[in-house]
């Protein structure tokens, strides 16, 4: 690669992450990811006939996760959401410590059946809600803000599914879904236990023992408080649920999620069923309220299609000036030697990639940089499901790993709740590396016990 395209690429690349994290003046990080993958093409970095090979490892993923969105959308409308706030603090039953579990426990199941990014847009406006009606003190809201966050983002780990970076790689490496789930679901939900714990343990004196909920069963139509398009008011009563289509709907999601397991190892997309599944939700909504179809168009990112598309053209040409294999030459000895080297190798290599340059990115790099090796399928799979706990759970150290901290941080500040990296960082280096440490070191073992 000639000396000018190597430095084209490096400073194009460097000016996208600066400006996909600075965001100046409100801008969508789609904007410049998608000029500086313009950029790119036009320079012949990443020739036209490789545009039709990212489309095909995109796309699927794409239309997944913006069908998973659109299906949120249409359940926040139906209350679902609504419900779920109010039974989490009347289950809490006065106990801040309970109401902290059933945090984490949302967060992470919110996850499971979305999708990360998802799931902060969800569940961050919950928990803002459900601490300021609690009147808790800004000490005592942390732990559930940043326990919450955290939780989420991890949670999408364990399947694929929930994680748009994890999707794109899959198909590089030869995992299908239910192998992915048989080899990490074990070794990343203990890794998630050991994060959660810790978080505990660091703010046991935040967490209030008891809570006073009798101020939410007095208040009445508190909507007009929230200004986040997904606001749940927390004093919501049980009439106010359309309970009718709030069960056909929740059929759908589970239908729809069963199916990516049960009937991809058949040849269905895994991209049909979502979309499948959005397009049922909106027309039982439509046939049961008559709503259309305008608030869906508006609050859904259909920007997430760009943005994965031009972010992978920046990796593909990063990939073309020799990075992947700069980083194959130089670790592929260290991978390639034992199963235990390879995972650590993978998974601190993608930490610190994703804590300079966003995971997304940097899980692509990792994963084309493995590929490279020649290794064994087997190792091969092992090292990816690696690099996927490093983007996934060492991502989260810096605020800039994931696009979803990210995303919670801005949800924080339009609320005028504002935690510092030095306060965010002070956790995350207490707990996130034994979290990895502990779902690494699970990796080998399970893996060596299943086979």
């Amino acid at each position: 690669m000639p000396d000018f395209a190597f430095l084209l690429m490096v400073i194009v690349f460097s000016l996208t992450v600066v400006l996909m994290l600075w965001r100046p003046f409100g801008m969508n990080e789609t904007v410049p990811t998608f000029i500086g993958a313009v950029i790119i093409i036009l320079a012949g970095i990443v020739p036209l006939s490789d545009l039709s090979e990212i489309y095909q490892i995109i796309s699927g993923a794409a239309f997944t996760i913006l069908s998973t969105i659109v299906m949120s959308i249409v359940l926040e409308s139906v209350g679902f959401f609504r419900w779920i706030a109010y039974n989490l603090v009347n289950r809490a039953q006065g106990s801040g410590i309970r109401l902290f579990v059933y945090v984490n426990i949302l967060c992470f199941l919110t996850t499971l059946f979305f999708n990360n990014d998802g799931s902060i847009l969800i569940t961050t406006p919950i928990i803002i809600h459900i601490t300021s009606l609690l009147q808790l003190k800004r000490r005592q809201k942390i732990p559930y803000l940043i326990s919450g966050a955290i939780t989420a983002t991890v949670s999408s780990a364990p399947i694929a599914v929930s994680n748009i970076a994890n999707l794109i790689a899959l198909k590089i490496v030869g995992l299908d879904l239910n192998s992915y789930v048989n080899m990490m679901f074990i070794p990343s939900m203990l890794g998630i236990i050991v994060i959660t714990t810790l978080i505990y343990f660091y703010y046991r004196k935040d967490i209030p023992s008891k809570i006073s909920t009798q101020k939410l069963y007095l208040t009445g139509n508190v909507s007009n408080l929230y200004k986040h398009p997904l606001a749940i008011p927390s004093s919501l009563s049980t009439h106010e649920v359309d309970w009718k289509m709030f069960r056909i709907c929740i059929s759908i999601v589970i239908f729809v999620r069963a199916g990516f397991f049960i009937l991809t190892p058949f040849g269905v997309p895994m991209e049909a069923l979502a979309i499948g599944g959005a397009v049922a939700l909106i027309a039982v909504r439509w046939v049961k309220s008559k709503k259309g179809i305008t608030d869906i168009v508006k609050r859904t990112p259909w920007h997430i299609f760009l943005f994965a598309f031009g972010m992978y053209v920046l990796v593909y040409g990063l990939h073309n000036i020799g990075l992947s294999h700069f980083l194959t030459l130089h670790l592929k000895e260290y991978v390639d030697s034992s199963l235990l080297n390879g995972i650590f190798v993978s998974g601190l290599l993608l930490t610190v990639l994703s804590n300079i340059l966003n995971n997304l990115p940097a899980v692509m790099i990792g994963t084309l940089a493995v590929v490279d090796m020649g290794l064994d399928p087997h190792t091969l799979q092992v090292a990816y499901l690696a690099i996927v706990l490093g983007s996934d759970v060492g991502a989260l150290l810096t605020p800039i790993g994931t696009l979803a901290t990210l995303i919670w941080m801005f949800i924080l500040r339009s609320n005028n709740i504002h935690i510092s990296w030095k306060e965010y960082m002070k956790l995350t280096f207490f707990v996130i590396p034994a979290g990895l440490f502990v779902s690494l070191i699970a990796l080998y073992l399970w893996n060596g016990f299943i086979l």
